[in-house]
């Protein structure tokens, strides 16, 4: 994009809405097709307390999903429906008391689960074993390690988090997690130090490779890399630093309409804490609700009525289409 181009959206930014982004580019109404997956968001309580973690998270936190709405996320999806993945994230999922319930139970049914997982906490008091339980389930990991050396990492997650996080890959490699032929699938997660778009995910992805297996001799499957949101901690830090409105043009300047059909928005529904639904996470923190309304899991009767349905938008989305595009499954294009 020339620097004309980027002068005119510089003038506009404030003004211009997702919505009308994708009725100039031709791209029409984003529009949920069918829900292939369910995302529970269990809590904001966590062992850490990350720089850009939009979801706020902390170990202070005491917003928890409890049994009365994990049975009844359960019990939707053993009424059978499209979904083919419940994706498990929160906070650190893995210290809510239902999580383990809420993986038998999925995998049970014949659903594949993901943990979003912060390494950390697999060195928590308590949590000795859980790597064995997700082996065991078949779980698959994705986890967060935003760079390769101590000093970033720690600079955006706390002191000492890397070499736990360290520690934490090498105990999940000796299960079988991220090994070469290994059915346990390992896949780690970029996440840009600042206000900038990540890289090519493909060439980052060999990097991460050379470094952690001749540094560390860890090995994992893949790299994922998302965009930073402009929403709550990030976007409070952006704030503080002066640097809010231009990232947002950054983000609006690298707008690729060739992302939008691949946005996580159009096959996924997700669940808060609370039992409340939502198009993603990112509208979860902001309190967006469904176009159609608030609605929670005690108010549907299928997850699969949710399809077909407009998704709604705001500001934050031009950080799921800036780039190769952002998504819980990395780049979209």
């Amino acid at each position: 994009m020339d620097n004309t181009t980027f002068k005119i959206l510089r003038s506009d930014v404030e003004s211009l809405t997702f919505d009308g982004m994708l009725a100039t580019n031709g791209c029409g109404r984003l529009t949920r097709t069918e829900v292939s997956t369910l995302q529970i968001n269990v809590g904001k309580l966590c062992n850490q307390a990350c720089h850009h973690c939009h979801v706020d998270a902390g170990p202070k936190r005491t917003e928890v999903m409890g049994e009365a709405v994990a049975e009844r996320v359960l019990e939707l999806l053993a009424g059978g429906g499209s979904i083919k993945t419940v994706d498990i994230t929160g906070g650190a999922p893995e210290l809510n008391p239902n999580f383990r319930r809420l993986v038998t139970c999925s995998r049970e049914l014949g659903r594949e689960v993901i943990d979003r997982c912060n390494l950390t906490v697999l060195l928590e008091s308590g949590m000795e074993r859980l790597g064995e339980f997700m082996a065991g389930n078949q779980v698959q990991i994705i986890a967060s390690l935003p760079c390769y050396t101590a000093g970033n990492v720690d600079a955006q997650r706390g002191r000492g988090v890397f070499e736990k996080s360290m520690e934490a890959l090498r105990r999940l490699n000796r299960l079988g997690y991220g090994m070469p032929g290994s059915d346990l699938r390992l896949n780690l997660v970029y996440n840009p130090l600042g206000a900038k778009l990540p890289p090519g995910q493909a060439r980052l992805e060999t990097d991460y490779k050379r470094q952690l297996r001749e540094g560390f001799g860890i090995e994992f499957h893949n790299l994922y890399t998302l965009t930073n949101m402009p929403i709550s901690r990030f976007g409070e830090m952006l704030h503080r630093n002066g640097e809010y409105a231009a990232y947002l043009e950054l983000l609006v300047a690298n707008f690729n309409a060739a992302a939008v059909p691949e946005v996580m928005c159009r096959s996924m529904i997700s669940v808060g804490w609370d039992g409340a639904l939502y198009d993603c996470d990112f509208n979860q923190m902001l309190e967006l609700d469904l176009h159609g309304g608030h609605l929670t899991v005690f108010d549907i009767e299928s997850y699969g009525q949710l399809a077909e349905q407009r998704v709604a938008t705001g500001t934050h989305c031009f950080g799921c289409t800036a780039g190769a595009g952002s998504s819980c499954g990395g780049a979209l294009s």
